[in-house]
This record gives C-alpha cells, structure tokens and sequence, in this order.
C-alpha cells in the first residue's frame, strides 16, 4: 500500500528487511515518523529495504519479526524448491549466467526468464519461477533470494543488497561466481585428498571380508584332510573367518545401526558437529591441509564482503556465518568484538590465537596500504597455492604407504593360507 507523504504521528509503518544473518524479516513498527522507524529498526540489526505507513487492517500486531499475511501463500512453493536438491554447480552457472545477462543491458526480470527457460523443469527451474515472482511483485532481488537460505545464503545476500543498492548488480554476480568458482575448487581439492585414503581402505576391507568369508572356508576343507596340525598363522585366520562366518549378519547390522545413530547424531546435535570440527584441525596429516583450506575460505569470504563495500563489522558477522568451521567462526566473532571496541583488524587477529603470523602480518600492511580486500585475497590464493601443493604430497605419499599396508594384509591372508601347502611336503 502507497504511503502519504507526511505520516501523522505516532503512525504505525509496515517495513520489509533483513536481520543480522541475513534472513528476510517483516512486521509492523510504531515510530513518530520515517526517520524514527529507520532508526528503531536499524538498533534492532534490520537492514530496511522497504518502509512504509500501515493500514489498519495490518497494526493489530505490532511485533517486528511478524510475518504478513500475504507471505503464507508463498511457503509450499518455497517448501517444494526446497526439498530438491540443487547443486552447487546448478547455481554458479545460474549466478555467472544473471550476471552476463545484466551486464547485456537486459531487464532483471527478462533475465530470470531467460534463465528459467535454461534450467529445463527440475528443481532450478521451480526455485527461480519463485524468486521470479517475488521479484515481479515488487521484492528486491536480495529480499526474493533470502527466502531460501538453503541455496542463497546469508553471504550471497548481503552482496547482492549491496549491490542493488549500489547499481552493480552484474559486476557483483561476476565477483559472486568467481568468489564461488574458486571455493567449489578449493572443497573438490580437500575433498579429493580426504577420499582417496578412505576409498582404498574400504577396498581393502571388502577385499579382506570376502577372502574371509568364501575363500578361507574352501581352504578349510582342503586342509582337514592333511591330518597334521596347521601352523598358527593358519589357525588364526581360519577361527577369525570361522567367527566371521557366524556374527557377520549381526555385525551388519550393527554397522548400519551404528552409521545411522552418526548421521543422526551429526544433524541434530551441533555441540558434537563443533567437537569434530575442533579435532579435525589437530589431526597429525590432515590437519594443516584443513588449517590451511579453512584460512582460505575465511580470507576469500572477507575479501568479497570487504571489497564490496559493506562496513567491517558487519563483514566479520557475515564471515562467521559462512566460515565453514567452529574456529574460525567463533574468531570472527571475536575480532568482531575487539574492532567494534576499537581495536585494529590485525591486532583481533592475532590476539585469537587462530591465525598464523604471516596472515596477521599481511592483513596489517593491508590495513596501513589501505588495500585490505587485496591483501586479504592475497591471503586466500597463497594458502590455495599451499593446499594443492599438501595435496599433490599428500598424494604422492600416501600411495606407497597404502599399497604397503595393503600388501601386508593381503599378502598376510595369502601366506597365512598357503602355509600349509608350503609344508605339505612334510606331512605323511
């Protein structure tokens, strides 16, 4: 509803925003007048993108985080988009795609049905036919995409209000699918580097399990008509097969039970998720690699908010949410703290003890240059560089040590089997 000009005082004002994580909030708010309800709701962490005097029909609640009630409607779409999966990759190549449509010159609303067309009918498709809506309503862009914090999250928000704000919404959607090109291969590297070992080991267990299970048995037979006794290494394996043979249906089904209550418990309880994420850091391989992935993603996050022009406070509450893990996380928050109180960027930082000295160090001269964003992406593409140089040793290390191992067992199961055979000679 259009607002008067001079809202008489004490007037109830019907606001659209974002809060502090950059979720979409709207309600209703008493103020003596524009400025005042801005204010009002800028003490309260709202970011305004829509302000305007209420009807009477909509002050009978004057709480600000009540949602209207032409929102509810939207919900089962949301609901529906929601609930199938969209990939990562699905939404760098809508981002870079909006962002080369707009920097053509054409409408934003054209552009989201250019992209609608392209994403075919799955889940992308129905997810932008959503945001396409809102935004035809009269929404901003920021305010459409907040609404689905599952795909668009609070850092993809915040950019884009910036840029709308602005008035370069295509040169931020660019830097936004760079920024997410380089995260999405940053995880690949990490994630390459944490499977490989995991993926041989489960190998080299089923491997192990079916020797046990079908193989041993027939050697079983074979030797009970030597009449000697088998020498021990063949007698262990053989009662571990034999026990093996007998509990392996319980033993699946612990395993199953036990991967279900894990997945289960990492979901539902964030107090074991933040654990995990703590001991991973400190693991004796793999620790620096994630140390060194999580500054990564950390300094790359802060240099986008930072250069985008949104204020360091607020970037360091956007950074805390998109860290990717409990340290660095609870860091931000305290460099956030320590600048907000006064204290300088690189001082928070290195009084968190998370930090390494060359970053600390980095971000000061970034800070005394007055070119914080590019020291801070200099920070990111150094400790890159360093996670693929970990991972190409990682690589090269760990293959010999693997068929090592591997060797070991296998072999162990084959010599252990083939020690009667050896012997043979010797019982008459």
């Amino acid at each position: 509803m259009p607002a008067p000009e001079r809202p008489a005082p004490g007037s109830a004002f019907h606001w659209q925003g974002l809060d502090r994580h950059g979720q979409p909030r709207t309600g209703v708010l008493q103020a003596a007048d524009t400025m005042a309800a801005r204010s009002a709701l800028r003490r309260q962490g709202i970011r305004v993108a829509r302000l305007g005097v209420a009807s009477a029909a909509s002050t009978t609640s004057a709480a600000p985080a009540t949602p209207p009630s032409r929102e509810r409607p939207r919900q089962p779409r949301q609901g529906l988009a929601a609930s199938r999966r969209i990939s990562e990759k699905q939404l760098l190549l809508f981002t870079r795609q909006l962002a080369t449509m707009l920097h053509a010159g054409l409408p934003l609303l054209q552009s989201l049905d250019i992209a609608i067309r392209g994403a075919g009918a799955g889940a992308l498709s129905a997810l932008l036919l959503t945001v396409r809506q809102d935004v035809a309503r009269g929404d901003s862009l920021c305010i459409a995409l907040g609404r689905h914090p599952r795909h668009f999250d609070a850092l993809f928000c915040n950019l884009v209000r910036a840029a709308e704000q602005a008035g370069l919404l295509d040169s931020m959607l660019d830097r936004i699918a760079g920024y997410r090109e380089k995260s999405l291969a940053l995880k690949s590297r990490v994630r390459a580097a944490l499977t490989y070992p995991c993926a041989v080991v489960l190998v080299a267990m089923v491997v192990t399990v079916v020797i046990m299970l079908w193989v041993v048995p027939a050697f079983e037979q074979m030797f009970s008509s030597f009449g000697a006794e088998l020498p021990l290494p063949t007698r262990i394996v053989m009662e571990t097969a034999r026990w093996l043979g007998h509990f392996w249906p319980a033993l699946l089904g612990a395993l199953a039970l036990a991967t279900l209550l894990g997945v289960q418990s990492w979901r539902r309880l964030p107090r074991l998720r933040q654990q995990a994420q703590r001991m991973s850091l400190r693991l004796p391989v793999f620790g620096q690699l994630l140390r060194q992935a999580a500054l990564a993603r950390w300094s790359r996050t802060f240099a986008t908010l930072f250069g985008a022009g949104i204020a360091l406070v607020e970037a360091l509450e956007t950074v805390a949410g998109a860290a990717g893990n409990v340290v660095h996380a609870e860091a931000s928050l305290a460099i956030r703290d320590a600048v907000r109180n006064g204290a300088s960027l690189h001082a928070a930082m290195e009084a968190t003890g998370v930090f390494p000295d060359l970053a600390v160090q980095m971000t000061a001269v970034g800070e005394e240059a007055g070119a914080l964003d590019t020291m801070l992406g200099k920070i990111a593409e150094l400790n890159e560089r360093e996670v693929d140089d970990a991972v190409t040793a990682l690589t090269s290390l760990m293959e010999p040590v693997i068929m090592a191992v591997l060797g070991l067992v296998i072999g162990g199961l084959v010599v252990a089997m083939y020690l009667p055979v050896f012997r043979l000679g010797a019982v008459t």
